[in-house]
């Protein structure tokens, strides 16, 4: 599941098998559990009632990769980010892979979840040159560009998600990925004023010529009108589609995961549908859903996952993602299980005790990043938050 940046929203576990999980993340506290909820929380809503549902050896995992992702996706956005920090990430990842993560807590977090699960590097290479298209400014002329940009920032959590849980099947990662893509195309659709206030557009270049938008000189001055309206319709009906195709690849995840991703699912579907309720304009306001409904349809999805029956013969995968599906087949083939051992970073303690410590540092962390937007105002403006009306 996407974390709510546009994306990057979602997350992490074994070499699991759908019938078993790592040994340690049985032992996990309910404390630390709890306090790492607290930072999702405070992040993306929709993950952290979703995660809610997850079964504790997935929720581990999931707060892991969780953690990475918006961390790496807060580096890229900060003032002075941009292709130095993608750069950065990069040296991350190879220092994550190679066992010797550098010390910071995400990085700790991450290399322990690669060497419990062998998660394969080419995903979260994708995901970080989504974030290089970010970077970069890349401008999207067709839904099937945006689709590449989806399956980049989201559709590889989509991945990494069904991965951690224990699905390897090309057609069970197919569909995660493509899950991922309409809750990225949702994001977009919900974000759009925004995103035009901070001189991006996601929405297809060319879908707004055809309606009447030049998209240079909307973007000079983004208002809502009802060919904006109808394009972020047609992006939502794309989306729909992409949601119910994905469905039958919940039914083959582990029993104990798939109400978590048909929440998750639901969820962010409902964003559509209260922004088509609220007339399409995502200009002036953001669309959200109400604590009230995520409970009905929390609730309606732990009664509802258990009637979603896998493909027979899965679908084929949308274009975008082949590379994603097609790079973990090839994984499989190569990857020896256990293959990557930690060199340094981690305390010399249990796998237990490590579980809990990268827990324990999260929770630190997220006191941390308690002023973290009041710091990124102030290395905008120069100026303290003192000194500068209240947003």
């Amino acid at each position: 599941m996407p974390s709510e940046r546009h994306t990057h929203g979602g997350a992490g576990e074994g070499p699991l098998t759908q019938a078993s999980a790592p040994e340690a993340t049985h032992h996990l506290a309910d404390a630390d559990l709890e306090a790492c909820a607290r930072m999702m929380q405070g992040g993306s809503r929709t993950f952290f009632a979703a995660s809610r549902l997850l079964p504790p050896r997935v929720q581990a995992g999931a707060i892991a990769l969780y953690a990475f992702c918006r961390v790496a996706d807060d580096l890229v956005d900060q003032p002075g980010g941009g292709p130095a920090a993608v750069q950065i990430l990069r040296q991350r990842l190879d220092q994550i892979y190679a066992g010797t993560p550098s010390d910071c807590l995400e990085d700790h977090a991450l290399a322990l979840l690669v060497q419990q699960t062998d998660l394969p590097r080419h995903l979260l290479d994708a995901l970080v040159e989504g974030f290089a298209w970010d970077a970069a400014g890349r401008c999207y002329d067709t839904v099937e560009s945006v689709h590449a940009y989806g399956a980049r920032v989201a559709g590889t959590v989509g991945a990494m998600m069904a991965w951690v849980m224990g699905a390897r099947s090309a057609g069970t990662l197919a569909r995660a990925c493509e899950l991922g893509v309409a809750m990225q195309l949702t994001n977009i659709a919900r974000d759009v004023g925004e995103d035009a206030r901070n001189g991006r557009l996601y929405l297809p270049r060319n879908w707004l010529r055809e309606a009447g938008v030049e998209p240079e000189a909307w973007l000079r001055e983004p208002t809502f009108s009802p060919a904006i309206g109808a394009v972020v319709g047609c992006l939502l009906q794309e989306a729909d589609r992409l949601y119910a195709g994905a469905q039958p690849g919940i039914g083959a995840l582990p029993a104990d995961c798939r109400a978590a991703i048909l929440a998750a699912s639901q969820i962010y579907a409902e964003i559509g549908h209260q922004l088509r309720r609220e007339g399409g304009d995502s200009i002036k306001q953001r669309t959200v859903v109400s604590t009230a409904r995520k409970l009905v349809l929390l609730a309606g999805a732990w009664t509802q996952a258990g009637w979603i029956r896998a493909e027979v013969a899965p679908a084929p995968p949308l274009p975008a993602i082949e590379f994603l599906v097609s790079g973990c087949e090839a994984y499989l083939g190569q990857v020896q299980p256990g293959a990557t051992a930690l060199t340094s970073g981690f305390p010399n303690r249990p796998l237990t005790q490590r579980v809990e410590w990268v827990l324990g540092l999260l929770e630190r962390r997220e006191h941390e990043r308690s002023e973290h937007p009041a710091r990124r105002r102030m290395l905008a403006t120069g100026l303290p938050p003192a000194a500068r009306p209240a947003p």
